[in-house]
Parts: C-alpha cells; sequence; structure tokens
C-alpha cells in the first residue's frame, strides 16, 4: 500500500510533504483517516497546508492526493475482515491518550468511517467498506466493553 511513495516523484517540493506525513502512518485505516481528512467538505477538493498559492498546482495537488486516497482505500476494501481489524486495532494503539471503550462508543455514535471513502467510490466498494467496519465495530466493542452507544453524549 505504498501508494504515495510511487507517485511523490510527479509532486514538486514543499507538496511532497504530504507524501511524506503518508509515509509515517503505519496503518492503512490511519491512511485514510488522513486522506479524507486532507478533503475539503466544501469543495471535494484535496487540500494541503504545504500546498503553493498557484491554482494550477493545488490541482495538480488535490488531483494527485484524490489518486492515492481511491487507490489506498481500494487495497482497503480488498483486504479480509481479519486484516482490517489487525489495521484498526493497530491504528487505535497508535493514537495515544485515548480511552478506548470511549473511541468505539464514539465511531458507533458519530460513524466517521463513513467519511473516509472518497467521493468517486459508490456502490458496492462503499457498502462493503461501511458493513466490514460495523463488523468490525461489533467485534470490538465487546473487546473493549462498550454496552452500547451512548446516544445522548
Amino acid at each position: 500500500m505504498d501508494v504515495a511513495a510511487k507517485l511523490a516523484p510527479e509532486i514538486d517540493g514543499s507538496e511532497s510533504l504530504w507524501v511524506r506525513d503518508l509515509t509515517l502512518i503505519d496503518s492503512a485505516y490511519g491512511k485514510l483517516v488522513y486522506l479524507a481528512g486532507l478533503r475539503n467538505q466544501d469543495t471535494g477538493r484535496y487540500e494541503h497546508y504545504s500546498s503553493s498559492s498557484s491554482l494550477i498546482s493545488n490541482l495538480v495537488a488535490s488531483r494527485t492526493i484524490k489518486r492515492v486516497h481511491e487507490a489506498i482505500f481500494k487495497d482497503w476494501v480488498a483486504l479480509k475482515l481479519e486484516k482490517k481489524k489487525a489495521d484498526i486495532e493497530l491504528y487505535i494503539s497508535g493514537i495515544g491518550q485515548v480511552d478506548k471503550a470511549e473511541l468505539i462508543d464514539a465511531w458507533l455514535r458519530l460513524t466517521p468511517y463513513k467519511n473516509l471513502v472518497p467521493a468517486s467510490v459508490q456502490g458496492p466498494e462503499r457498502q462493503k467498506h461501511i458493513s466490514d467496519f460495523e463488523a468490525i465495530l461489533g467485534l470490538l466493542k465487546n473487546v473493549y466493553g462498550v454496552a452500547s452507544p451512548d446516544r445522548d453524549a
């Protein structure tokens, strides 16, 4: 899943900083969280703080990040459920000072995993991601002792 490193030569200078950031993330799920976080929810374009002020350069960077996001997502969807669960646990272990039961409860209530799907991905791949993630959440709910989502929180 080192798609970003393969595309790095297409990006010049400071715009390759997001590639460096991405390579520092151990889990595929973490990479999806990072890439989805670069997508502007108002425009759908991908933006990174290191982007230049040039509109053309920003559009090229956005398209490149979009392609990387789509490729990592497609690799993620193709993983077996057990590998996804292990990858999510790797992501959780890297978060640090967070109560894991609270995290799982928040994921159950807020469904942030739905926002990780690239906009271009529709239909079966999108649904597979959601249903697989919800199955994994069901398992993690038991592992971390989350009784049920607290809808009032």
